[in-house]
Formats: C-alpha cells, structure tokens, sequence
C-alpha cells in the first residue's frame, strides 16, 4: 500500500485528491493549516497532520517513514496581494516542503503548479509545455514559476510537475464563483467581439491526472504536465450557461481592448499606492483572461502516461451545481 502525503488537504482540489487516492488504497497523510481539518476528514481512513508548511522547525517534527509519494496542493492562489504573501506561502513553503521531503526518504513529489505561467496579452492556442515562458502577468504566476524552478533543482528527489487551467466543480470558490460575483455587480466587459475560447479543467479530471501519474511515476520523473478539460469553449459562453444556472442575469458591454487595458493599469497602479490589501474590480490578468484564446497542449501527458479528460464542460458544469459529497 503506497503512503502519501497530500499537502492543502483542506482546500478544493486538495481534499478531492485525499480522498480518491484512499479510494484507490493509498494510505493518505492529509497535511493542512487549520484545525478544522480533522472535522473535513473525520470518520475517514486518512491520517491527518496540522501543519503550516512555512514553519519549518513544525514541519521537521512530522515523522512520515517509509513515505512514497507527496502531492503539494498547499499554496496561495488569487488575482491579487502583496509579492510577500506569494512569496511565503507559494515559494517558501516549497522550499521548506523539499527539504522535509529529503528527511523522509525522498518520496516521489508532484507538484500542483498553474497555467498562468503561460499567460500573456494575446491569444495562445495549443500551448506546449517547452514553450518559452513570458514575464509572469502578476505575482501568482512569478511565485508557482519560482516555486516549480524549486521543485526542479530538489537534489535527489523525483519530481512531476502538473500546470492545470481554470479548475471547477462543486466546493469551489474561486473561478466560477467569481465570474458570477462579477456579473451580479454589472455588465460584463466583453472584448474583441466576445471571441475568446478558453479549456476549463474539471477538478475530477485534475485529481485523475495526479493519481494516474502516481500509478506510473517511475515514467514521469522529471516531467512537466498540462492538464486541463482539452475542449476549448467560448468564454461567453462559459459565463452564460453557469449564470443560467445559477439564476443570474448575464449582461455584456463591448470595450476596445488598448482602451481598457490602459484604464486597469491606472486602477492598479492606484490600488498599489494607496489601497494595497484591496483587490481592484478588474485586474489586467482577470480582464485579459475574457480577452484571449488560452488554450492547452495535452500530448505529452497522453502520449507519455495514457491520461486523457473525460469530463467535457457539459457534464462539468452539471456535476458543479448539483454539488456532491467530496466538496
């Protein structure tokens, strides 16, 4: 039975992989800040560990032997903060994590980076992972860039990294959840005709990438993964349907982008100045995200380990707002 440690094991995607992975006879150490973690998982045969992974001397007192395998879901993911709340909870932590790793046998890490480290102002179709990367569009991206960087120069350990696009489904709070917030509060930017197709992931299909690549990890050591839903849909289309659902009324206005793009940067730049903590109504990244075509390469993880999504945005979008017992 392969022991595994599952870092963020109270977050969205995190509690899933716990769960499927003990589903499958993992026998699962769920690591998480918050106390509240033993009520997520109480009852169940998952062993659980309170921890904040940017206290390394609290880290170093966990005694994991004979550990296989760890999946590094823990980290700070939004539009918006400070370099330093990025940098502690995305890149630090990681660093402390791979060097607790070495003291527990050196079992194999995957670790859950983003797509947003391909993100830049214009249409990318089909992106591979040996694409030239950008400047990172904020500090997100620069801190799961710096983190992934971290990963790959972990002496002696194995190491897999995945980039997901836009994850979703029932518990989560962040992407679909956010769009609807925005269109609650007003029109809707709508850029370039309203043209932009993006590939959503389900969070089912990211959590059988993750147990797949385990299952043959010896295969993906030292590999770099997209994942995502591989069906490219219309943004507008995306936010119309959740909304219907979600009995919101969708209402759009058509802006130039080089207009609006300068406007947001002056809203940033203020925000920056004088309001630091407080996320604008629109970031450059959340706007450009309606803007351009962001889609994704999947051959290397189909042709290397056989994985392939079997959650199309159909199926996703119901499964999402019936909700069901792993969010």
């Amino acid at each position: 039975m392969p022991r595994t440690l599952v870092t963020g094991a109270g977050g969205f995607l995190g509690r899933r992989v716990a769960r499927h992975l003990a589903a499958c006879g993992h026998e699962v150490v769920a690591l998480g800040r918050s106390a509240s973690l033993r009520d997520v998982f109480r009852g169940e045969c998952i062993t659980v560990q309170i921890c904040d992974l940017v206290d390394a001397a609290a880290l170093s007192a966990i005694e994991l032997p004979d550990l296989d395998a760890i999946v590094h879901c823990a980290g700070l993911s939004s539009n918006w903060g400070p370099r330093r709340d990025f940098e502690r909870n995305n890149v630090t932590a990681t660093a402390n994590l791979l060097a607790q790793a070495r003291q527990w046998g050196a079992p194999h890490v995957v670790y859950v980076s983003s797509s947003s480290v391909y993100f830049r102002f214009r249409d990318g179709l089909n992106v591979g992972e040996g694409l030239a990367l950008p400047a990172p569009v904020n500090h997100y991206a620069w801190s799961k860039l710096a983190a992934e960087q971290l990963v790959r120069s972990a002496s002696g350990l194995p190491w897999t990294i995945i980039r997901p696009r836009g994850i979703y489904g029932a518990g989560d709070n962040a992407l679909l959840p956010r769009l609807l917030r925005a269109a609650k509060r007003g029109p809707l930017p709508s850029f370039n005709g309203g043209r932009a197709v993006i590939d959503l992931t389900h969070v089912e299909d990211v959590v059988a990438a993750i147990a797949r690549i385990l299952d043959v990890r010896d295969k993906t050591s030292g590999a770099t993964y997209n994942v995502s839903g591989g069906e490219a849909v219309s943004i507008r289309d995306i936010i119309t349907r959740s909304a219907a659902l979600a009995s919101v009324e969708v209402r759009w206005r058509e802006l130039p982008w080089p207009v609006a793009f300068t406007a947001i940067r002056a809203i940033e730049g203020f925000h920056k100045l004088f309001r630091p903590q407080v996320e604008p109504v629109v970031t450059a990244y959340s706007a450009g995200l309606l803007a351009f075509s962001q889609t994704l390469d999947l051959s290397a993880i189909r042709n290397d380990i056989g994985w392939t999504p079997t959650v199309d945005f159909t199926e996703g979008l119901r499964r999402t707002f019936a909700g069901d017992r792993a969010a």
